[in-house]
């Protein structure tokens, strides 16, 4: 459900339009995206079938890697798993673009959104194709989507951060999506089509990010000048919780027993406790948590387990 919008958008105004550097990036943002616009339903080619005997995610970035679980794996069990947590991860795409979808559509032409509006048409447009490039490619070669077991975290109740936390929750989204992306379209070991779709979605996605981290960057410097160090501390924590579960989204039971791994809940939670894991998440984050605390968003990059 869509949050309703805070009372003081007025202030989100004043905070956004303060700063002639967002409105450079913002234009800069906006000429980008008229440059590099393509039509995906012309761009993608899509063959009848995916090489089935080969990895479908790189295999530094599956949540078994290193650990005592992928340890016990064969190559070609392997090779399963890597399929299903690649069709996890596009449909943790699905669900993560209409989220953000929901709030953008929320917020544009709305009292404090002038400045940032055009830009909104810009991320509506790119982001409704990625989802139907990421879903089509979940129902042409796995024949489902999965569905959408994100865990729901209550807020700190500071009406204040309401915004902040809604784009801050939509860049770590981001961040966390283009680390897959960045390796996996240039990894020689996928099938071409599997290339093709995660190196398109960094193309756009490193607008996105861009356009995040700045506004992100303000409304949490005005919240610094607002709200309590208890008040900051509470979405601090927030955040890391919702880090946290953004990782271990991407372990997915369902992904295990599609593999034909035996117990799959159970290999779940060995792989989350494995100190691997640990490894895979400071490393998949490092992005994010690397430009937060460099924000002082929060104290620190360590993300303690929920």
């Amino acid at each position: 459900m869509t949050e309703t919008l805070p009372k003081n958008a007025a202030g989100l105004a004043g905070t956004l339009a303060g700063d002639p550097r967002f409105k450079e990036i913002l234009d800069r943002l906006v000429a980008m995206s008229e440059r590099d616009y393509y039509d995906p339903y012309r761009l993608f080619q899509w063959p009848e079938t995916v090489v089935e005997d080969a990895y479908w995610m790189s295999p530094e970035l599956m949540t078994v890697h290193g650990t005592a679980v992928g340890a016990r794996l064969d190559e070609a069990q392997l090779r399963a798993l890597s399929k299903w947590e690649s069709v996890n991860f596009y449909s943790l795409n699905v669900h993560g673009i209409r989220e953000l979808l929901t709030e953008i559509v929320a917020r544009i032409h709305q009292p404090g959104y002038a400045l940032t509006s055009e830009y909104f048409h810009h991320i509506i447009g790119e982001e409704n194709e990625h989802m139907w490039f990421f879903a089509t490619f979940c129902l042409k070669y796995a024949g489902k989507v999965y569905p959408d077991r994100a865990m729901a975290f209550a807020g700190p109740g500071i009406a204040e951060a309401d915004t902040f936390l809604v784009f801050s929750r939509l860049l770590i989204f981001e961040e966390l999506v283009d680390v897959f992306n960045q390796k996996m379209g240039n990894d020689q070991r996928l099938d071409p089509t599997i290339r093709k779709i995660n190196a398109v979605h960094h193309q756009d996605e490193s607008r996105h990010i861009a356009f995040g981290r700045q506004i992100v960057s303000l409304l949490h410097a005005e919240l610094r000048r607002t709200l309590t160090v208890p008040q900051l501390a509470e979405i601090e924590a927030y955040l890391k919780r919702y880090l946290r579960a953004s990782a271990e989204s991407l372990c997915n039971p369902a992904a295990f027993r599609d593999a034909g791994i035996e117990e799959p809940y159970a290999a779940r939670r060995e792989t989350l406790a494995d100190p691997a894991f640990e490894e895979f998440v400071a490393r998949v984050l490092k992005r994010s948590t690397g430009f937060l605390a460099a924000e002082q968003i929060i104290s620190d990059e360590r993300i303690p387990a929920l």
